[in-house]
Parts: structure tokens; sequence; C-alpha cells
């Protein structure tokens, strides 16, 4: 019988021996990806640069999406089995050309790991009305996974990664009003509910991928230094959030606890590669193990229950299928 981890059935840590300060080197040892194909959106900035870097060093072919061809050029320079191809991730019609595009080339794909993503942005909206950061963040990750899922099918085994946040504990799915049409927008709202889409995204695909032998997994990185991902938030949002003080320098303890890169990517890569996962998915991991339960919001681990609920996955997967048009059928 297939399992699920609807309501978190599946969701305890199996003493995988990673933790927080593991790193994509100590994940990936004793693992050969030679003649494996994965695509990693954002594969050129940050945490998705060092994903892109560690699964070519073990053998893998890794096509980078992106929107700045020639930023994308310059970033991967050097690194031997790479392929760069166009993408915007806020433009509906470039996804599914670039998904279109790997169809039409026959090869099948063992990992997608939607990692690309945007975070504490002012309001804006893609041309269908969608806000940027449920645009981003959780849409084009359901777009994209249904363009490629037939080359997915054809890995016989491939695996799904989308990259989450702890921000997920900022909010629910607001499904009376998730574009922010009739409240008041709050970004970190818009934030919290993107990366809670993701949650259950990653839970419902999982159950409805099993029979093709696809497994679904969403990924918390961790709080990192040395990337891009709130390069647009205003200096307040970031006091609020008591990351620094008042004159904007960072606080030590808080400087204290963010994780390297190679920290941060680990829990994609064990996801991506880890013989322990064979038979278990749907569930939100973090420091390279399965994270536990919490419904504290307080907690700085752990997955809320609310995204991980078997109607709101349900119920999500419909909404995004209106919201789209895109009719994603497993």
């Amino acid at each position: 019988m297939e399992k699920n981890n609807y309501q978190g059935a599946q969701q305890q840590p199996i003493g995988s021996g990673f933790n927080a300060k593991s790193t994509t080197h100590d994940v990936i040892q004793n693992i050969d990806l030679t003649g494996k194909v994965a695509i990693v959106t954002g594969g050129n900035t940050g945490i998705g640069l060092e994903t892109t870097k560690v699964l070519t060093a073990a053998g893998a072919t890794v096509i980078v999406p992106a929107r700045d061809i020639e930023k994308a050029k310059k970033n991967l320079e050097g690194i031997a089995n790479v392929e760069i191809a166009a993408m915007d991730l806020m433009s509906p019609a470039s996804i599914d050309a670039f998904a279109e595009n790997f169809i039409a080339s026959g090869r099948p794909l063992h990992l997608l790991i939607n990692n690309a993503g945007i975070m504490w942005v002012p309001l804006r909206r893609d041309e269908r009305g969608i806000e940027s950061q449920l645009a981003t963040n959780y849409v084009a990750a359901f777009q994209l996974t249904s363009g490629l899922w037939p080359a997915l099918k054809k890995a016989n085994g491939a695996r799904v990664i989308n990259v989450s946040s702890h921000g997920h504990h900022f909010a629910s799915f607001n499904f009376d009003d998730p574009n922010f049409l009739y409240r008041e927008y709050e970004t970190l709202q818009g934030y919290g509910q993107s990366k809670t889409a993701v949650n259950l995204f990653s839970m419902e695909l999982d159950v409805r991928g099993q029979s093709s032998h696809i497994r679904s997994y969403a990924v918390h990185p961790g709080s990192i230094g040395g990337t891009e991902l709130g390069r647009e938030a205003p200096l307040e949002l970031f006091q609020k959030m008591g990351f620094v003080d008042a004159d904007g320098n960072m606080l030590p303890e808080v400087a204290a606890s963010l994780k390297t890169v190679p920290q941060g990517a680990a829990t994609t890569v064990w996801c991506a590669t880890s013989p322990l996962l064979e038979h278990i998915g749907g569930i939100y991991c973090e420091d390279g193990d399965i994270a536990i339960l919490s419904s504290d919001s307080t907690d700085q681990k752990g997955v809320h229950p609310y995204s991980l609920d078997e109607n709101n996955a349900k119920k999500l997967w419909k909404l995004t299928e209106e919201m789209t048009g895109i009719h994603f059928k497993p």
C-alpha cells in the first residue's frame, strides 16, 4: 500500500547521522550520480549554485534554467557537465517553453530541484494576477513539475525537491484571498503562505507520483549567510524580525546561528540522493534529516501541521489548477 505523510504520519527524524553543521560534502560522500540528469532552478547563485557544483562533481549532468543568461554563464564558468537554458519563473510562457524543450530532448529527468525563490518583496503580480512570492515560490514549481512529468516518469525513480522555509510558520494558506485582492498586503504573510503551499504540494505530489516511482520532498535550508534572497527587504523588516540593531548591524547571536552556503544546501542534496529515503516521501526535512512536527510558531525547528493537512493539500491542488489553467494529473 502506498504510504503518505498526511497529517504528518511519517514526519519524524530517522537518525540520518547528519545535523545543522553537516555540509554538502558530508551528505554526498559515496554517492555516484554518473548518468543522472538534474534540473536546478536558481542553480547559479547561493545554495542553488552549491547544489549544482556538488551534483556535477558526483557525476550528474545539471541543467540550470536562468532569467539572466550572462550572469549564469559567469557564475557557472569552469563547472563541467552544466547546461544553461532560458527561463523566467514569473513568465508562464517561459516555463512552458523550457519544459517543452527539455521533453523534446528525449532525456529522462532523475532530479528536479525547485530551488529558486524570492522573499520579502513589495507587492507585485504576474500576468495572471498571482502575487509574486506565491507565483515564484510555489506556482512556478507546480507548473514546471507538471511540464516535466513525462521526463520524470521516464527516469523510473525520480525525485522532486522543493525548497521551502521555516517561514511557513508565518502563515497558513489563505484560500479566501491568496493574492491579496481584498486584504492589505503584508510581505511576511505572502512569503509564509507561499512556503506553506510548497509543503502541501510536496506532500500531495508524493502521493500522486508514487505509482510512477517519483518521490517528492520539501526542504528548509536554514538561515544562511551570503545569499541574495533578502536583497529587496527593507531594513525595518530585518529589525522587526530581530535580526539587526537600530543601526542595521546584524546581532552577534544571529550571525553565530547562520549556516554557511555548503551547510545550507546540504539538506537539498541529502533529499536528492540519500538511499535512506528510497521508501519515504512527502516529508519536510531540515538539518540533513526529517524534521519534527511543531505547532508552535515560536519554535525554531520543525514543520507546522497545517502545512501537512490532507484536505488543504487537495484543495490547494484544485485551486492551483483553476488559477493556472493547468490540469496536472500525475
